[in-house]
């Protein structure tokens, strides 16, 4: 469940310190998005996990909205890599 930062970072950045740019952001959040999400499948109950992953996924929306306006063609590459919908 460790998120690799660096692996995404090679992955969707620029280089190897490319920790800024919309798509590495947007990739690191769907990681911490969907290690929660795992999290939370086991403990329903847990409201203080559930308040963080409402405002990551807000978060990861606004970098996508972002990233659309600037340019469309990089924002429907990342969906198609990360698989998200929308």
């Amino acid at each position: 469940m460790k998120i690799n930062k660096a692996e995404i970072v090679k992955t969707y950045g620029k280089n190897e310190t490319d920790t800024g740019s919309v798509e590495v952001q947007i990739a690191l959040l769907t990681e911490r998005i969907k290690n929660l999400t795992e999290h939370l499948k086991k403990n329903k109950q847990d409201l203080h996990s559930t308040r963080g992953l409402n405002k990551m996924v807000s978060t990861r929306k606004k970098l996508l909205d972002y990233l659309t306006k600037v340019d469309i063609n990089r924002a429907r590459a990342i969906k198609t890599k990360l698989g998200i919908r929308g």
